[in-house]
Protein backbone atom coordinates (compact mmCIF):
# COMPACT_ATOMS: atom_id res chain seq x y z
CA UNK A 1 0.00 0.00 0.00
CA UNK A 2 1.59 3.23 -1.06
CA UNK A 3 0.40 6.90 -1.49
CA UNK A 4 0.36 6.54 -4.91
CA UNK A 5 -2.87 3.73 -4.04
CA UNK A 6 -4.29 6.36 -1.84
CA UNK A 7 -4.06 8.71 -5.06
CA UNK A 8 -6.15 6.46 -7.13
CA UNK A 9 -9.11 6.08 -4.44
CA UNK A 10 -9.83 9.39 -5.65
CA UNK A 11 -8.78 10.69 -9.02
CA UNK A 12 -12.17 10.54 -10.27
CA UNK A 13 -11.25 7.76 -12.44
CA UNK A 14 -13.57 4.58 -11.65
CA UNK A 15 -11.04 1.89 -14.08
CA UNK A 16 -10.85 -0.83 -11.05
CA UNK A 17 -7.03 -0.91 -9.89
CA UNK A 18 -5.44 -2.91 -6.81
CA UNK A 19 -5.00 -1.54 -4.34
CA UNK A 20 -2.58 -4.51 -2.58
CA UNK A 21 -0.05 -6.49 -3.03
CA UNK A 22 -0.56 -10.51 -1.80
CA UNK A 23 -2.55 -10.25 1.40
CA UNK A 24 -5.16 -12.27 3.55
CA UNK A 25 -8.52 -11.70 2.04
CA UNK A 26 -10.22 -10.25 5.57
CA UNK A 27 -7.02 -7.24 5.73
CA UNK A 28 -8.30 -3.60 6.43
CA UNK A 29 -6.67 -0.72 4.57
CA UNK A 30 -7.28 2.86 5.55
CA UNK A 31 -5.97 6.16 3.55
CA UNK A 32 -6.28 9.48 5.74
CA UNK A 33 -6.70 12.87 3.21
CA UNK A 34 -6.59 16.22 4.25
CA UNK A 35 -9.16 18.76 2.87
CA UNK A 36 -8.71 22.10 1.70
CA UNK A 37 -11.27 23.12 4.27
CA UNK A 38 -14.43 22.19 5.81
CA UNK A 39 -16.46 20.17 4.21
CA UNK A 40 -19.92 18.38 4.33
CA UNK A 41 -20.29 15.31 2.60
CA UNK A 42 -23.83 15.29 1.45
CA UNK A 43 -22.92 11.67 -0.87
CA UNK A 44 -20.74 9.12 -0.78
CA UNK A 45 -20.82 6.32 -3.64
CA UNK A 46 -18.10 3.32 -5.06
CA UNK A 47 -18.48 2.99 -8.75
CA UNK A 48 -17.52 -0.06 -11.15
CA UNK A 49 -17.52 -2.62 -8.30
CA UNK A 50 -16.56 -5.54 -10.56
CA UNK A 51 -14.55 -8.52 -10.34
CA UNK A 52 -11.18 -9.27 -12.55
CA UNK A 53 -11.53 -12.28 -14.40
CA UNK A 54 -8.33 -13.42 -12.47
CA UNK A 55 -8.32 -16.48 -9.39
CA UNK A 56 -6.10 -14.37 -7.34
CA UNK A 57 -7.76 -10.61 -7.10
CA UNK A 58 -11.43 -9.50 -5.98
CA UNK A 59 -12.80 -6.43 -5.28
CA UNK A 60 -13.02 -4.49 -1.79
CA UNK A 61 -16.17 -5.84 0.13
CA UNK A 62 -16.89 -3.19 3.33
CA UNK A 63 -16.09 0.23 2.67
CA UNK A 64 -16.46 3.47 5.09
CA UNK A 65 -15.68 6.84 5.63
CA UNK A 66 -14.65 9.11 8.61
CA UNK A 67 -14.54 12.79 9.20
CA UNK A 68 -12.57 14.58 11.90
CA UNK A 69 -12.74 18.38 12.30
CA UNK A 70 -9.73 17.93 15.19
CA UNK A 71 -6.52 16.96 13.01
CA UNK A 72 -5.36 13.82 11.08
CA UNK A 73 -5.46 11.62 13.92
CA UNK A 74 -8.15 12.27 16.34
CA UNK A 75 -11.89 13.17 16.64
CA UNK A 76 -13.18 10.62 13.93
CA UNK A 77 -16.85 9.83 13.56
CA UNK A 78 -18.30 7.70 10.98
CA UNK A 79 -19.64 9.63 8.24
CA UNK A 80 -21.15 6.78 5.57
CA UNK A 81 -20.72 2.98 4.63
CA UNK A 82 -21.68 0.26 2.96
CA UNK A 83 -21.07 -3.40 1.72
CA UNK A 84 -20.34 -4.08 -1.86
CA UNK A 85 -21.30 -6.49 -4.22
CA UNK A 86 -20.59 -6.86 -7.81
CA UNK A 87 -22.67 -4.59 -10.39
CA UNK A 88 -24.98 -6.69 -13.03
CA UNK A 89 -23.37 -4.33 -15.27
CA UNK A 90 -21.31 -0.73 -16.29
CA UNK A 91 -21.97 2.23 -15.57
CA UNK A 92 -23.75 1.61 -11.75
CA UNK A 93 -22.63 3.20 -8.47
CA UNK A 94 -23.33 1.96 -4.60
CA UNK A 95 -24.35 4.38 -2.93
CA UNK A 96 -23.37 4.46 0.80
CA UNK A 97 -25.62 5.12 3.58
CA UNK A 98 -24.89 8.60 5.49
CA UNK A 99 -24.56 8.42 9.16
CA UNK A 100 -23.56 12.17 9.62
CA UNK A 101 -23.34 15.50 8.23
CA UNK A 102 -20.62 16.89 10.24
CA UNK A 103 -18.28 19.16 8.71
CA UNK A 104 -14.75 17.78 8.59
CA UNK A 105 -11.16 18.79 7.66
CA UNK A 106 -9.93 15.28 7.28
CA UNK A 107 -11.17 12.30 5.94
CA UNK A 108 -10.10 8.13 6.56
CA UNK A 109 -11.33 5.83 4.23
CA UNK A 110 -11.03 2.29 5.53
CA UNK A 111 -11.44 -0.74 3.11
CA UNK A 112 -12.04 -4.15 4.13
CA UNK A 113 -12.20 -7.65 3.21
CA UNK A 114 -12.87 -8.81 -0.07
CA UNK A 115 -15.70 -9.90 -2.45
CA UNK A 116 -14.20 -13.67 -2.63
CA UNK A 117 -11.53 -15.62 -0.94
CA UNK A 118 -10.50 -17.60 -3.05
CA UNK A 119 -7.07 -18.93 -1.14
CA UNK A 120 -5.04 -17.35 1.67
CA UNK A 121 -3.18 -15.03 -0.16
CA UNK A 122 -5.25 -12.20 -2.86
CA UNK A 123 -4.65 -8.82 -4.35
CA UNK A 124 -7.24 -6.54 -3.42
CA UNK A 125 -9.02 -4.31 -5.52
CA UNK A 126 -10.93 -1.09 -5.75
CA UNK A 127 -12.04 1.77 -8.20
CA UNK A 128 -12.61 5.01 -6.40
CA UNK A 129 -14.86 7.00 -3.63
CA UNK A 130 -17.06 9.50 -5.41
CA UNK A 131 -17.67 12.39 -2.71
CA UNK A 132 -20.18 15.35 -3.25
CA UNK A 133 -20.93 18.18 -0.79
CA UNK A 134 -20.57 21.31 0.18
CA UNK A 135 -17.05 22.75 1.10
CA UNK A 136 -16.10 26.32 2.71
CA UNK A 137 -14.08 28.85 0.71
CA UNK A 138 -10.43 27.90 1.49
CA UNK A 139 -8.17 31.10 1.83
CA UNK A 140 -5.28 32.00 -0.52
CA UNK A 141 -2.51 30.25 -0.01
CA UNK A 142 0.85 32.98 -0.56
CA UNK A 143 3.73 30.51 0.05
CA UNK A 144 4.15 29.40 -3.09
CA UNK A 145 7.68 31.62 -3.78
CA UNK A 146 10.88 29.57 -3.33
CA UNK A 147 13.00 26.67 -4.54
CA UNK A 148 11.93 22.66 -4.12
CA UNK A 149 14.43 19.46 -4.90
CA UNK A 150 13.29 16.01 -4.46
CA UNK A 151 13.77 12.69 -6.52
CA UNK A 152 12.48 13.56 -10.19
CA UNK A 153 11.88 17.64 -9.37
CA UNK A 154 13.81 20.78 -9.61
CA UNK A 155 11.54 23.65 -9.26
CA UNK A 156 11.54 27.43 -8.92
CA UNK A 157 8.66 29.79 -8.24
CA UNK A 158 7.68 33.22 -7.72
CA UNK A 159 4.22 34.22 -6.24
CA UNK A 160 2.15 37.51 -6.90
CA UNK A 161 -1.20 37.43 -5.91
CA UNK A 162 -2.91 34.53 -7.37
CA UNK A 163 -0.61 34.41 -10.08
CA UNK A 164 2.32 31.97 -10.20
CA UNK A 165 5.69 31.66 -12.71
CA UNK A 166 8.53 29.83 -12.59
CA UNK A 167 10.43 26.62 -14.17
CA UNK A 168 11.11 22.84 -13.34
CA UNK A 169 13.60 20.06 -14.60
CA UNK A 170 16.36 22.07 -16.71
CA UNK A 171 14.80 24.22 -19.40
CA UNK A 172 11.05 24.09 -18.87
CA UNK A 173 8.79 27.36 -17.90
CA UNK A 174 5.22 27.62 -16.34
CA UNK A 175 3.03 29.52 -15.49
CA UNK A 176 -0.19 29.07 -13.24
CA UNK A 177 -2.82 30.31 -10.84
CA UNK A 178 -3.30 29.69 -7.17
CA UNK A 179 -7.14 29.21 -5.69
CA UNK A 180 -7.19 28.26 -2.41
CA UNK A 181 -4.41 25.94 -1.29
CA UNK A 182 -4.13 24.66 -5.04
CA UNK A 183 -1.56 25.71 -7.70
CA UNK A 184 -2.67 24.42 -11.60
CA UNK A 185 -0.57 25.02 -13.92
CA UNK A 186 1.06 24.50 -17.41
CA UNK A 187 4.16 24.66 -18.62
CA UNK A 188 6.59 23.43 -21.81
CA UNK A 189 10.30 22.37 -22.72
CA UNK A 190 11.58 25.06 -24.51
CA UNK A 191 14.18 22.74 -26.85
CA UNK A 192 11.87 19.54 -27.06
CA UNK A 193 7.99 21.72 -27.16
CA UNK A 194 7.21 18.91 -24.64
CA UNK A 195 4.43 20.05 -22.71
CA UNK A 196 3.68 19.03 -18.67
CA UNK A 197 0.90 19.76 -16.38
CA UNK A 198 0.64 20.58 -12.91
CA UNK A 199 -1.52 20.67 -9.22
CA UNK A 200 0.26 21.49 -6.31
CA UNK A 201 -0.26 22.27 -2.46
CA UNK A 202 1.82 23.05 0.10
CA UNK A 203 2.35 20.45 3.07
CA UNK A 204 4.16 20.74 6.74
CA UNK A 205 7.54 22.69 6.90
CA UNK A 206 7.67 23.60 3.71
CA UNK A 207 7.39 20.76 1.59
CA UNK A 208 5.23 20.28 -1.64
CA UNK A 209 3.08 17.95 -3.17
CA UNK A 210 2.66 17.51 -7.30
CA UNK A 211 0.56 16.05 -9.48
CA UNK A 212 2.66 15.63 -12.62
CA UNK A 213 1.59 14.54 -15.97
CA UNK A 214 3.97 14.82 -19.35
CA UNK A 215 3.28 14.94 -22.37
CA UNK A 216 -0.22 13.65 -21.88
CA UNK A 217 0.67 10.66 -20.15
CA UNK A 218 -1.29 9.71 -16.19
CA UNK A 219 0.05 11.71 -13.73
CA UNK A 220 2.32 11.05 -11.17
CA UNK A 221 2.96 12.13 -7.51
CA UNK A 222 6.39 13.86 -6.41
CA UNK A 223 7.25 15.38 -3.02
CA UNK A 224 9.56 18.32 -2.87
CA UNK A 225 11.42 20.02 0.32
CA UNK A 226 12.52 23.48 0.50
CA UNK A 227 16.07 23.84 -0.94
CA UNK A 228 18.01 24.50 -4.63
CA UNK A 229 17.82 21.93 -6.37
CA UNK A 230 21.14 20.62 -8.29
CA UNK A 231 21.79 21.48 -11.09
CA UNK A 232 19.15 24.56 -10.87
CA UNK A 233 17.21 25.09 -13.51
CA UNK A 234 18.05 27.69 -15.90
CA UNK A 235 15.51 30.27 -15.07
CA UNK A 236 16.22 30.04 -11.35
CA UNK A 237 15.46 34.09 -10.79
CA UNK A 238 11.73 33.80 -12.56
CA UNK A 239 10.35 37.03 -14.10
CA UNK A 240 7.61 38.39 -11.83
CA UNK A 241 4.06 36.52 -13.08
CA UNK A 242 1.37 38.33 -13.92
CA UNK A 243 -1.86 37.56 -15.63
CA UNK A 244 -2.97 38.96 -19.02
CA UNK A 245 -2.32 38.62 -22.66
CA UNK A 246 -1.73 34.77 -23.52
CA UNK A 247 -2.68 33.39 -19.59
CA UNK A 248 -3.80 29.75 -19.30
CA UNK A 249 -5.98 30.15 -15.69
CA UNK A 250 -7.56 27.62 -13.75
CA UNK A 251 -8.11 29.51 -11.06
CA UNK A 252 -11.44 31.01 -12.14
CA UNK A 253 -13.73 28.94 -10.22
CA UNK A 254 -17.55 28.47 -10.89
CA UNK A 255 -20.69 26.82 -9.07
CA UNK A 256 -20.93 23.25 -10.02
CA UNK A 257 -22.59 22.90 -14.01
CA UNK A 258 -22.99 26.65 -13.67
CA UNK A 259 -21.66 30.48 -14.82
CA UNK A 260 -21.68 31.31 -11.48
CA UNK A 261 -18.29 32.83 -10.11
CA UNK A 262 -17.34 31.73 -6.71
CA UNK A 263 -16.07 34.12 -4.39
CA UNK A 264 -12.82 32.41 -4.16
CA UNK A 265 -11.97 34.23 -7.68
CA UNK A 266 -12.04 37.23 -7.01
CA UNK A 267 -8.14 37.51 -6.54
CA UNK A 268 -7.67 36.06 -9.91
CA UNK A 269 -9.85 38.26 -11.70
CA UNK A 270 -8.16 41.52 -10.05
CA UNK A 271 -4.92 40.05 -11.39
CA UNK A 272 -6.49 39.42 -14.82
CA UNK A 273 -7.61 43.07 -14.92
CA UNK A 274 -4.33 44.95 -13.63
CA UNK A 275 -3.40 42.66 -16.39
CA UNK A 276 -5.02 43.32 -19.03
CA UNK A 277 -5.57 47.03 -17.88
CA UNK A 278 -1.95 47.44 -18.51
CA UNK A 279 -1.93 46.17 -21.78
CA UNK A 280 -1.97 47.88 -24.97
CA UNK A 281 -4.16 45.32 -26.98
CA UNK A 282 -7.04 47.07 -28.90
CA UNK A 283 -8.95 44.01 -28.24
CA UNK A 284 -9.42 41.28 -26.02
CA UNK A 285 -11.11 37.56 -26.65
CA UNK A 286 -11.99 35.70 -22.97
CA UNK A 287 -12.36 32.28 -23.93
CA UNK A 288 -13.81 29.72 -21.77
CA UNK A 289 -12.68 25.53 -21.96
CA UNK A 290 -14.66 22.66 -20.16
CA UNK A 291 -13.73 18.91 -19.46
CA UNK A 292 -15.31 16.30 -21.40
CA UNK A 293 -17.97 14.85 -18.87
CA UNK A 294 -21.73 15.60 -20.38
CA UNK A 295 -22.27 16.25 -24.07
CA UNK A 296 -20.64 18.23 -26.43
CA UNK A 297 -22.97 20.64 -26.90
CA UNK A 298 -23.72 21.46 -23.85
CA UNK A 299 -20.20 21.74 -23.03
CA UNK A 300 -19.44 24.41 -25.54
CA UNK A 301 -22.77 26.50 -24.30
CA UNK A 302 -21.20 26.13 -20.62
CA UNK A 303 -18.26 27.34 -21.37
CA UNK A 304 -19.77 30.36 -23.62
CA UNK A 305 -21.88 31.26 -20.63
CA UNK A 306 -18.58 31.23 -18.28
CA UNK A 307 -16.41 33.19 -20.53
CA UNK A 308 -19.71 35.54 -20.82
CA UNK A 309 -19.52 35.96 -16.77
CA UNK A 310 -15.67 36.48 -17.08
CA UNK A 311 -16.22 39.78 -19.21
CA UNK A 312 -18.92 40.56 -17.11
CA UNK A 313 -16.28 40.57 -14.12
CA UNK A 314 -13.56 42.72 -15.62
CA UNK A 315 -15.77 44.97 -16.96
CA UNK A 316 -17.41 45.71 -13.67
CA UNK A 317 -13.97 46.23 -12.35
CA UNK A 318 -13.61 48.85 -15.21
CA UNK A 319 -12.18 47.41 -18.34
CA UNK A 320 -14.15 48.73 -21.47
CA UNK A 321 -16.55 46.14 -22.53
CA UNK A 322 -15.93 47.06 -26.66
CA UNK A 323 -12.69 45.78 -25.81
CA UNK A 324 -13.50 42.44 -24.39
CA UNK A 325 -15.11 39.12 -26.25
CA UNK A 326 -16.61 35.98 -24.53
CA UNK A 327 -15.45 32.97 -26.60
CA UNK A 328 -17.12 29.75 -25.81
CA UNK A 329 -14.44 26.12 -26.99
CA UNK A 330 -16.31 23.44 -24.71
CA UNK A 331 -14.45 20.54 -24.60
CA UNK A 332 -12.84 20.78 -27.90
CA UNK A 333 -9.25 21.41 -26.93
CA UNK A 334 -8.07 19.48 -23.99
CA UNK A 335 -4.13 19.86 -22.51
CA UNK A 336 -4.74 17.21 -20.24
CA UNK A 337 -6.15 13.92 -20.15
CA UNK A 338 -10.01 13.38 -19.01
CA UNK A 339 -9.28 10.33 -18.17
CA UNK A 340 -9.35 10.98 -14.29
CA UNK A 341 -10.11 14.11 -12.45
CA UNK A 342 -6.39 15.87 -12.19
CA UNK A 343 -6.51 15.76 -16.04
CA UNK A 344 -10.27 17.10 -16.08
CA UNK A 345 -9.51 20.06 -13.58
CA UNK A 346 -6.74 21.51 -15.56
CA UNK A 347 -8.68 21.28 -18.82
CA UNK A 348 -11.63 23.79 -17.00
CA UNK A 349 -9.76 26.80 -17.78
CA UNK A 350 -9.80 30.53 -18.75
CA UNK A 351 -7.44 31.03 -21.97
CA UNK A 352 -6.89 35.21 -22.63
CA UNK A 353 -6.16 35.97 -26.63
CA UNK A 354 -5.13 39.46 -27.32
CA UNK A 355 -5.12 40.94 -30.46
CA UNK A 356 -3.51 44.40 -31.68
Amino acid sequence: MTLEHAILAIDGSDAVRVVTGAVPPNTKLAFVYALPAPTVFERLAVPSVRETPSPRQTFIREVAVYGSATSATEGFVKLASATLSAHERPGLQTELVLHRRDAVRWVRLELAHGLDTPGPQVWLEFSEIIGQGRQDEAPLDTGFSGQWKGRGLALVLDQAGAAVAGCYDRQGKLEGSVVGRVLHATGREPRTGVASSFIASLGEKGTVQVLRSTNGAPFKHYVGERGAPRPLPACNAPTAPTLGCDSVIHGIQFDFDSATLRPSSAAVLDSLHQGLAAARSARVVIEGHTSSEGEESYNRSLSQRRARAVVDELVRRGLAADRLTASGAGESRPIAPNDDEAGRSLNRRVEVRCQA
